[in-house]
C-alpha cells in the first residue's frame, strides 16, 4: 500500500458558501472520513484555519526569523488534507473524486516519497 495526501485548495474569489451549505459539506466530509476509516484508507486528515493566520518560521541561514502570513502570496491556498493508503493511484484518484466532491472543492493527489 501507498500513503497518498490528498490536499483541499481554495481559490481567491471563491464564493463563501452559505451557512446552510457548510454544513451540508461538514455532514458530506464527516460521512467520506467514516468511510476512509471503515475501509482503512485513513491515516490521518485535518482542515486548516485561515490562511491569515500562518506564521512563517525560516532558520535556513541561521538563527532563524517568524513572520506572519502565508508563505507566499497566492490565489490557491491549501485548506485541509487527508492522508490515505491506496493500492495504486488509480485507487487514490478515485477516493480523492469522493473527497472533492464531499467538500465541493479541487482535491491535489501525491504520493509520499518512500512510499
Amino acid at each position: 500500500m501507498t500513503q497518498f495526501l490528498l490536499s483541499v485548495h481554495h481559490r481567491e474569489g471563491d464564493a463563501m458558501p452559505s451557512e446552510d451549505e457548510i454544513q451540508h459539506m461538514y455532514a458530506s466530509v464527516d460521512a467520506f472520513n467514516r468511510r476512509l476509516q471503515e475501509t482503512r484508507a485513513w491515516v490521518h486528515a485535518g482542515g486548516l484555519t485561515d490562511v491569515s493566520q500562518a506564521k512563517v518560521v525560516d532558520a535556513s541561514a541561521g538563527a532563524g526569523s517568524i513572520t506572519d502570513g502565508p508563505f507566499s502570496e497566492a490565489r490557491e491556498w491549501l485548506g485541509g488534507f487527508w492522508i490515505v493508503e491506496a493500492a495504486d493511484l488509480d485507487t487514490a484518484l478515485a477516493l480523492a473524486r469522493e473527497g472533492s466532491a464531499a467538500c465541493h472543492g479541487p482535491v491535489e493527489v501525491r504520493a509520499l516519497q518512500g512510499e
